[in-house]
């Protein structure tokens, strides 16, 4: 099939209700592919909201919300569920373009790629999630039923009625989908668990190879009451906001499930037999001696077994001894909690925790997390205990959870954070592994390997960070590993979980309430129709558009016609103030008047504005292009992916720009440091073939000290993926050095060279892998300068300010020391872009009364370099010759540590004009 299915997640942590609403909804609204017509309808909303609202908005606003807000797509919502929380599960879409690789053969994202969504996990604070869910050739039915709708008779009353009672009529027949048996998703209120039993039974007997999952509505705090939400097209009058019974989400079709649940219990003591019980008491209990001996081999084998002192080894052997006298589950126990440590001591005390083993769970790997790695499922299930007798020494579990027989094995068990990390990481490497062979049983039908479009999360609120420590969100951050082409993530953390332990269940045991787990549910399409990526989707865009830039930038160039890219032609001077400072005007969004024309108005421009100078023109260029990145990535979300960017240890973090520069010039040695750039706006291309990562690693080879990348890409044709490929290029070039080189070799930092009006723009070269950044104080105001300034602090980002005039000099004075890391002081003039073929504009500017006084703030040390033709522009010496050797010397004489060379260098390739950079770096 060619239509694809769709989860798209929106995620917002405003404290306003309606205003989180809003947001998140717009998110998800974004992420999903183009409505192909008006009557595209979204199949499915599922959506939470902390309940951490409920004293600030009434929770019936949140239904209306959301279905007005994503209105603006075909048909709007036609099913949606959801609940209140104590925490929400999301996800934010990865739109870091710049990072993304080429698509393999098979047409998917390398595996070097980022994430192409980003989990959210929120425990305990304001956040609403909306996933709004694209499912062709799924038919989708709400219900909610209340706690006397559930039949308690079931068995004893037709399937029919059964369905009928919880409001499922005539679903899951022949006529339905394409005949199969039902996917059943249940949101229960807390107050209906006493039912709940009653529900699972009967959904199991009225549809009996269907599944089932969910989790039940809860609230941060126990003095709120949880809500569920609930809508219906087919019915207008079901906007429900309910308090009572359980609402479910049937769906049958083209869908397929895999459902893992992770129980967070660590096995302690050895592996027991029942010896005397009936129905879910155990009333006396042995030790499984060979059985326990097969656990202790294999977890020796795999390195898990604590290493004990002699007194230890001793106190052990004496409680296996003790332990195969059958004797009451109580007692044994008691006594197996002193062998424990503190910790599991203090857990014990409170909750006692006992696995039943599963039917043909034996086999022949005894060791719980061994198995999850082979993706063989739990050998145990853990149970609560429910009740225990102080006579007997008895255990009950909870009533109807099980039937046991003499000689079952069992276990007892305790919460433990460290190995419920190791839990989930065996039970992903299982999942991985399940699938895999069942892509290859299944090669011959050409069905192909389960690809999943969504990873919902339940999670009990006991987990989390009271479970694992730290930050939040490591059971989506492991989900997220295995799977980093997901395109969503959502869930909820709840007060309980449904389904079944794992698909690989083989006994008796059914869909049953997990009170203390977490529950992976991975959704996909069963005829394997493709799974839509917004990421991936925007992506390929972006390719394309840009291929399409360079083909057209390529044939231009070869065809001798100028470009695009050409600068203004001035007809007049640009107007200045009186301190002589270019006056720049913002760009004029609206300019055109109103003009009907029969039946149709059309605008029609009039007094359209024109740019009175190129830094003018470039400035209203380069807005529109930080607009468009908006509209893709709203700041919120880029700001978002620089918190976990940075937080990640695999990502590189800024480096020392300024350090490596000023340990190049140690001994007064001027440094020269090279700059990727295609073009220049008033000559045209510098190279007829431009590769930034061939040029990066030949500079870096070369002993490049530093290196500027210029990633404008409105006058100089550069792009974000420049400074990405440079930092790589970089990185292996001086890796390579490194072998041949015994003093060992630094890694070239990078300047990002561009016009930065906005902070959106420092967040997006953070992202892409940027040491430092070059400010333009033409073009920003003294109060642009020091945000602008702060923000790239706050990024740990090096700070370089670009200055053509005493007057720019004066206004970055005013700054506070540190704000500025180095000055780079420039031959081009702003109002045309041309340079002063002379040289004259930066010595001037070097032995100013301006440059003595930022000096006397800033510190005599603080490295002030040149750009603009550097090592072109050449001077008279003594002796009445000229070369650009002299140009050099009177630069250093007037006070600058170095300077920033491009077009020279591109020159000494073309037509020998210019000079190498190894030439240059001999001259100085």
């Amino acid at each position: 099939p060619d239509d694809p299915q769709v989860f798209s997640t929106g995620y917002s942590p405003k404290p306003d209700l309606l205003e989180a609403i809003q947001e998140a909804t717009d998110n998800a609204v974004k992420s999903l592919p183009k409505a192909m017509s008006p009557d595209t309808g979204i199949s499915l909303a599922i959506v939470t909201t902390s309940s951490l609202y409920d004293g600030q908005a009434s929770p019936s606003m949140v239904v209306p919300a959301v279905l007005s807000s994503a209105s603006v797509y075909g048909k709007g919502i036609q099913n949606l569920v959801g609940c209140t929380t104590g925490g929400v599960v999301s996800s934010i879409t990865n739109y870091d373009l710049a990072n993304f690789n080429s698509p393999d053969g098979g047409g998917s994202i390398s595996q070097k790629q980022p994430k192409s969504s980003l989990p959210v996990e929120s425990e305990g604070l304001p956040g609403v999630s909306v996933t709004l869910c694209l499912l062709p050739d799924v038919n989708i039915k709400t219900f909610h039923v209340l706690g006397e709708d559930v039949p308690d008779d079931v068995g004893r009353v037709s399937k029919e009625s059964f369905k009928s009672a919880i409001g499922l009529d005539n679903f899951g027949g022949e006529n339905n989908g394409d005949g199969s048996e039902p996917v059943f998703m249940l949101i229960p209120n807390p107050a209906f668990q006493n039912e709940l039993d009653d529900l699972l039974d009967g959904i199991k007997y009225a549809y009996p190879s269907s599944s089932t999952f969910g989790g039940i509505a809860s609230t941060v705090s126990s003095l709120s009451r949880a809500r569920m939400f609930r809508y219906d097209a087919s019915d207008p009058q079901c906007i429900q906001t309910l308090a009572d019974g359980c609402i479910g989400l049937a769906m049958q079709g083209d869908l397929e499930i895999k459902t893992m649940i992770a129980q967070g219990a660590k096995p302690v003591g050895g592996v027991y037999r029942v010896v005397s019980g009936e129905s879910s008491t155990i009333k006396a209990i042995s030790l499984d001696e060979i059985a326990t001996l097969n656990e202790k081999e294999a977890n020796e084998e795999e390195g898990e077994e604590e290493e004990m002192d002699e007194a230890e080894q001793a106190k052990a052997a004496a409680a296996q001894q003790k332990a195969m006298v059958p004797k009451p589950p109580l007692a044994e126990a008691n006594f197996l909690m002193k062998t424990l440590s503190d910790d599991d001591q203090s857990f014990m005390r409170k909750a006692l925790l006992i696995g039943v083993e599963r039917g043909g769970s034996m086999g022949r790997t005894p060791s719980d997390l061994k198995r999850l790695a082979e993706g063989r499922g739990h050998r145990f299930t853990v149970f609560q205990v429910a009740s225990a007798g102080m006579k007997d020494g008895s255990v009950t579990l909870p009533l109807g959870s099980v039937d046991l027989e003499t000689g079952t094995r069992l276990r007892y068990y305790v919460r433990e954070g460290d190995f419920a990390k190791k839990e989930v990481e065996a039970l992903w490497m299982g999942y991985k592994k399940r699938t895999l062979e069942e892509t290859m049983m299944n090669s011959d039908d050409g069905k192909g390997m389960f690809t999943p479009s969504c990873c919902m999360l339940f999670s009990t609120l006991d987990r989390g960070t009271k479970l694992f420590g730290g930050k939040g969100g490591y059971e989506t951050s492991i989900a997220s590993d295995f799977l980093p082409t997901l395109p969503s993530f959502t869930g909820f953390y709840s007060n309980g979980i449904l389904g079944k332990l794992d698909d690989t269940e083989s006994g008796s045991l059914e869909t049953m309430v997990h009170g203390s787990a977490a529950q992976y549910v991975l959704i996909g399409s069963k005829s394997r129709r493709p799974i839509y990526s917004p990421a991936k989707a925007i992506w390929e865009e972006e390719q394309a558009a840009k291929k399409e830039e360079e083909e057209a930038f390529d044939t231009s160039e070869e065809d001798g016609q100028p470009t695009d890219r050409t600068p203004v032609i001035l007809e007049q001077r640009a107007p200045r103030s009186e301190d002589g400072e270019l006056v720049l005007k913002r760009r004029e969004i609206h300019s055109g008047r109103a003009l009907t024309v029969s039946t149709v108005e059309w605008s029609v421009a009039e007094k359209t504005a024109t740019p009175t100078s190129v830094l003018e023109g470039y400035m209203w260029d380069k807005e529109t292009e930080v607009d468009r990145f908006r509209e893709r990535v709203p700041l919120q979300n880029l700001v978002s992916q620089c918190k976990i960017y940075t937080l990640d240890p695999s990502k590189p973090s800024p480096r020392d720009w300024i350090g490596s520069v000023r340990h190049a010039g140690e001994g007064g040695n001027f440094v020269i440091i090279p700059e990727c750039k295609r073009m220049e706006p008033t000559t045209g291309s510098l190279r007829k073939r431009y590769d930034v990562a061939k040029l990066t690693k030949q500079m870096t080879l070369a002993g490049a000290p530093a290196i500027s990348i210029n990633c404008d890409s409105v006058l100089f044709a550069g792009s974000l993926d420049d400074i990405s490929k440079a930092r790589e290029a970089s990185s292996s070039a001086a890796l390579e050095l490194s072998t041949t080189e015994s003093d060992g070799v630094v890694v070239p930092p990078i300047l990002a060279s561009d016009l930065i009006l906005y902070p959106y723009q420092l967040y997006k070269l953070r992202l892409a892998g940027a040491d430092a950044i070059n400010l333009v104080a033409g073009s920003l105001a003294s109060k642009d300068l020091l945000y602008l300034s702060k923000i790239a602090q706050s990024l740990k980002f090096q700070t370089l300010v670009s200055v053509t005039s005493e007057v720019q000099i004066r206004a970055i004075t005013t700054l506070s020391p540190g704000s500025v890391n180095a000055l780079i002081v420039s031959n081009r003039d702003l109002e045309d872009f041309n340079f002063d073929m002379t040289g004259q504009q930066a010595l001037d500017l070097l032995k100013s009364d301006a440059m003595k006084e930022f000096h006397a703030k800033h510190g005599d040390d603080l490295p002030v370099l040149v750009e603009g033709r550097v090592g072109l522009i050449e001077r008279e010496d003594e002796n009445g010759e000229t070369s650009p050797e002299q140009y050099l010397k009177d630069l250093k004489d007037a006070g600058a540590c170095g300077a920033i060379v491009a077009g020279t260098l591109a020159s000494s390739n073309a037509d020998g004009s210019g000079m190498s950079f190894e030439e240059l770096t001999a001259a100085c």
